[in-house]
C-alpha cells in the first residue's frame, strides 16, 4: 500500500514524500499536457494578511487610547511604477500599515504627466528627464523616505544608481538588469537597502531551507531524475528565478539538471484545467512543482509551492521597509540586505 507524508511548511508550500511509483505529473510517459492534471493544490484556504498594532496608554488613566499605533507610523514610501499591479498592491498593503504614501512616482516617458489614483490617494508619474531632481526634492521634503521600487527590468541598473546618488534608501523588488552591476553600485555608495527578486517571506524561507539541505548533505539526492513545471500568468515570459534558485540546490544535493528543462506553462486553459489555478488568479499567480524520481522508480519526492495573487510579495515588501526604517533609525551599518536579514529580525506583521 502506498504511504505519504506530508510536511507543510505554509500555506502554500509544501513537502511530499511517497514511495508510489505512479505519482501524477504531465511529463511522464505516455501522458499529455492535455489530458493530464498536474497535482499542484489550489484548494488550500486564503488567510487575510494581519496587521499588528499598538495601543498608546492615556497617562495616568489606566486606559488605552482609542486610536492604535500601526507600524507604518512615521515612514514614508515613495513607490515607483505605480501605475503596475505590483505597485499598486504595495501601496495597498503599506497603506493598511500606516505607512505615509508619497503622491510622486516614477515611470516611463508615456506615462509622464499621468496621475494615478490608489487608495485615494492621487499619485503623479514623472518621466525620466527629471528624475534627480524630483527624487532630491522628495527626499528633502521627507527625510524618512523610503524608495520602493517595481519597474522594469531595463530601468534597474540606472534607477540604482540614480538611488545611490541621491544617498536614498530603497527596497528593490524588480527583478532583471546587471545584477553584478546593481551591487556594486550600491556597495560603493554604502546606503541602505534592501535587494531581493523574491519578496515573499514563506517562499523565501522554504529556499533557505533548500540552501541549508543542500549545504549539509551534498549529493542526497544522486541518481535521482528531476521534472519541474512552473505557471505564471502569460505576461512573464522568462522562466521563474525563484524555480532556478530551487533547481540550483537539487544540483548540489547530485541531481544533474538544466536549466532549459524547466516546463513552462503560459497557456490560461492549461493553467485551469491542467494546472489548477483559479480562473481568477490565471492573470497573477505563481505555481512550480519539482518532482524527484530514484534511479529504480521505486522512491518519489514532490516540493510544492503556489501563490494566487500579489498579496504575499506585497506583504513582504512592506516588511522589508519596516525593518529598513528600524536599521536606519537604529543606525545600523549601512549595506545591502536581502529577505533572509528580515525573516531573520522575527518581527514581521
Amino acid at each position: 500500500m502506498a504511504t505519504t507524508n506530508w510536511l507543510t511548511a505554509s500555506s502554500s508550500v509544501f513537502l511530499t514524500h511517497s514511495v508510489n511509483p505512479r505519482l501524477a505529473f504531465a511529463s511522464r510517459k505516455n501522458q499529455t499536457l492535455g489530458k493530464s492534471r498536474v497535482s499542484f493544490v489550489g484548494n488550500v484556504k486564503r488567510r487575510l494578511p494581519v496587521v499588528l498594532s499598538m495601543t498608546a496608554t492615556a497617562e495616568g488613566s489606566g486606559e488605552e487610547a482609542v486610536k492604535p499605533v500601526l507600524p507604518g507610523n512615521g515612514i514614508s514610501i515613495m513607490v515607483n511604477g505605480c501605475s503596475g499591479k505590483m505597485g499598486k498592491a504595495v501601496i495597498k498593503a503599506a497603506d493598511s500599515a500606516g505607512v505615509n504614501i508619497v503622491p510622486t512616482s516614477f515611470g516611463s516617458a508615456a506615462e509622464a504627466g499621468q496621475v494615478v489614483e490608489v487608495c485615494g490617494k492621487e499619485i503623479t508619474v514623472h518621466g525620466p528627464t527629471e528624475r534627480e531632481k524630483v527624487l532630491s526634492r522628495v527626499f528633502e521634503k521627507h527625510p524618512e523616505l523610503i524608495v520602493v521600487d517595481y519597474t522594469i527590468p531595463s530601468a534597474v541598473n540606472d534607477n540604482a544608481e540614480l538611488y545611490s546618488k541621491v544617498g536614498v534608501p530603497f527596497v528593490m523588488g524588480t527583478t532583471g538588469g546587471d545584477r553584478n552591476k546593481l551591487y556594486e553600485t550600491v556597495e560603493e555608495a554604502k546606503i541602505y537597502a534592501v535587494i531581493s527578486p523574491q519578496m515573499g517571506k514563506q517562499v523565501v524561507a522554504f529556499l533557505a531551507a533548500m540552501e541549508i539541505m543542500a549545504k549539509q548533505f551534498p549529493g542526497a539526492f544522486s541518481g535521482y531524475s528531476l521534472e519541474v513545471m512552473e505557471s505564471h500568468q502569460a505576461s512573464k515570459l522568462d522562466a521563474s528565478g525563484t524555480a532556478k534558485a530551487v533547481i540550483s540546490c537539487f544540483q548540489e544535493l547530485g541531481v544533474s539538471y538544466d536549466m532549459d528543462q524547466i516546463k513552462l506553462i503560459r497557456d490560461p486553459k492549461q493553467q485551469v484545467e491542467m494546472v489548477g489555478v483559479p480562473e481568477e488568479h490565471v492573470s497573477g499567480h505563481a505555481f512550480h512543482l519539482y518532482h524527484l524520481t530514484s534511479p529504480d522508480k521505486t522512491v518519489s519526492f514532490e516540493f510544492q509551492h503556489n501563490v494566487c495573487g500579489r498579496s504575499i510579495y506585497a506583504e513582504g515588501t512592506v516588511d522589508a521597509v519596516l525593518f529598513l526604517a528600524k536599521k536606519i533609525r537604529l543606525k545600523a551599518e549601512q549595506r545591502i540586505y536581502n529577505m533572509i536579514d528580515v525573516l531573520r529580525e522575527g518581527n514581521m506583521r
